[in-house]
């Protein structure tokens, strides 16, 4: 009842609320920074405002879909924590669906086989939920790049029709007001091109940065979660593998009967042949209470040395698998 008071005091995972508010914070600036910059924007957005305002409608999903990853991990996080404190809610995890089973018998102090190769889907699952995240930030650049080259289209055909339009033999002050107003066109087209840089890459800058919000968010949900699992699991096989030696019944017996004859041969004033039995007798008891205790200590070498190998085999499958992979 103590430890379970104590982690429903300290739950297991934390929630990432302060990830939220990195991330409003971050769009807060933002906002405020385009607000002074209100004038020097407003021009650069006309100059193409359907490409510009498709620029800035991808960036608003991709703002919603940041907000979604981080709000998400709410859910699971209210599960784990309370199947933590002890308690058996109804509402079920969506990301953790494979680990309920593990999480439930971490909660009894029972452990499951399979539960890092379920804790490696977890993680697979949250880093597919931020693919679309990265694939909008490529986007938004790409759509700067094709406003860019667009506006250049425009400006060099806009300067080839100026120049082929130039009547030559005239008058000067006649020819310069022609190509004053002619290069016009080709200054609108390099406005188009800049501009639809520009929003393209303050777009990528704020989806970046939300997506490695909500990086951090899932790998700090995946270690916290792993840290209590895998914790639990090393706990229940040392208490598994190392039985204390004092609570064995047989040994205490024993040692306590050895006691009670050597307290009773010295209390009856016994010759020197009674107190040799029994100290005999509580040699004999002590002496089997540290063959047992070298067995059990034996037995723990053993584990240790069983799980190093494991782990040793382990990471030679692992090597051989992203040697292959790379090949």
């Amino acid at each position: 009842m103590a430890a379970r008071s104590a982690s429903s005091d300290t739950p297991p995972i934390a929630k990432p609320g302060m990830t939220l508010v990195r991330m409003l914070v971050f769009l807060a600036l933002a906002g405020f920074l385009a607000f002074v910059l209100y004038k020097q924007i407003t021009p650069a957005f006309l100059a193409n405002p359907g490409l510009n305002g498709l620029i800035l409608g991808v960036l608003l999903i991709a703002v919603l879909l940041a907000f979604g990853q981080v709000v998400r991990l709410f859910r699971e996080v209210r599960y784990v924590n309370a199947v933590a404190a002890g308690e058996r809610p109804k509402e079920r995890p969506v990301l953790l669906g494979p680990l309920v089973p593990a999480i439930e018998a971490r909660r009894d102090g029972l452990t499951l086989s399979g539960t890092r190769a379920h804790l490696d889907t977890t993680a697979v699952r949250l880093d597919e939920g931020r693919e679309i995240l990265r694939y909008i930030a490529g986007i938004l650049i790409l759509l700067g790049l094709l406003g860019t080259f667009w506006g250049l289209i425009e400006t060099l055909s806009a300067v080839g029709s100026v120049i082929g339009g130039m009547r030559g033999g005239g008058d000067a002050a006649v020819m310069f007001d022609e190509l004053k107003s002619g290069l016009a066109v080709p200054l609108s087209g390099i406005g188009l091109a800049f501009s639809a840089s520009l929003f393209g890459l303050a777009s990528s800058l704020i989806v970046g940065f939300l997506d490695l919000q909500a990086g951090q968010a899932h790998s700090r949900f995946h270690n916290e979660l792993e840290d209590w699992l895998v914790s639990g699991e090393e706990q229940a096989a040392l208490a598994a593998a190392r039985p204390a030696p004092e609570h064995d019944p047989a040994l205490a017996r024993e040692l306590q009967a050895a006691i009670e004859r050597l307290s009773g041969v010295i209390a009856e004033g016994a010759g020197g042949r009674g107190a040799t039995q029994a100290m005999t007798n509580l040699a004999e008891g002590i002496q089997g209470l540290v063959q047992h205790m070298r067995a059990e200590q034996q037995m723990i070498r053993d584990w240790v040395e069983a799980q190093a190998a494991r782990e040793r085999d382990l990471k030679q499958v692992l090597d051989r698998l992203a040697r292959e992979k790379v090949e």
